[in-house]
């Protein structure tokens, strides 16, 4: 796509959303990858994304999802996104990144666990805080891989575990979707759990309600680690 254009659709998603800013108590960007982002109706696959705004009261948070596939914590940077998510002054941000950053390192979208990926996202969190925001990072969903014996491999841990170490050092609010996700994962089995793919075959990506668990599952945390959040919550 031509460069020019694509600048143009990226700010056109920033002006589309401030009518809703303008009325809403609290705005959160959400940046990250394909388990993330929101898809068109017609199409069968979902991001955890799609499905936060309905947590919150009507009226009282606007939630702007920027995540896009394939991206990973250098090429969100690279493509410019990430100033889109800071030009839409948030107040807080949602960070998942992992999926695509756990590439074969000769692909460009590649970072590696302990050193580059924890470089981008200590750049995440210091921009937030530039202009106020409040970062919260949210470790990579599991993927739903299981192996001949029926345990689930897990690729991604070593990329949560950086993820939480940064978290850690930067005194940053973290969710831990990967385990959330890993223990549900687990519970339910290659064939149950199959039932939350977005297509046959595929162990990454969602459909409905697979993103809708997910979401479920952050929204758990989310009191914990956004406490000013919690009073604007849809209550049961």
């Amino acid at each position: 796509m031509n460069p020019l254009r694509l600048t143009f659709l990226r700010c056109l998603a920033v002006v589309i959303a401030l009518p809703a800013l303008a009325f809403a108590e609290e705005t959160i960007v959400i940046v990250g990858d394909s388990t993330v982002c929101d898809y068109a109706a017609s199409r069968p696959d979902r991001g955890w994304g799609q499905f936060v705004a309905e947590h919150f009261r009507t009226g009282t948070v606007a939630v702007i999802n920027l995540a896009k596939p394939g991206r990973s914590t250098k090429t969100f940077i690279k493509e410019g996104l990430w100033n889109t998510a800071l030009a839409s002054k948030p107040a807080y941000v949602l960070i998942q990144f992992g999926h695509n950053d756990s590439h074969a390192p000769d692909r460009p979208e590649s970072t590696d666990a302990a050193t580059t990926y924890k470089d981008f996202l200590r750049r995440y969190i210091d921009e937030s805080r530039a202009i106020s925001a409040t970062p919260i990072l949210v470790t990579p969903v599991a993927r739903r891989t299981f192996a001949a014996d029926g345990t689930l491999e897990d690729a991604l841990q070593p990329y949560a575990d950086a993820m939480k170490e940064v978290a850690k050092e930067k005194n940053a609010p973290v969710i831990d979707l990967h385990a959330s996700s890993k223990e549900l994962v687990a519970k339910l089995g290659p064939e149950n759990s199959a039932a939350m793919a977005n297509k046959k075959g595929d162990n990454t990506h969602f459909n409905e309600q697979g993103a809708r668990a997910m979401a479920e599952l952050l929204m758990k945390e989310l009191p914990a680690a956004a406490p000013s959040l919690k009073e604007l919550l849809v209550t049961p």
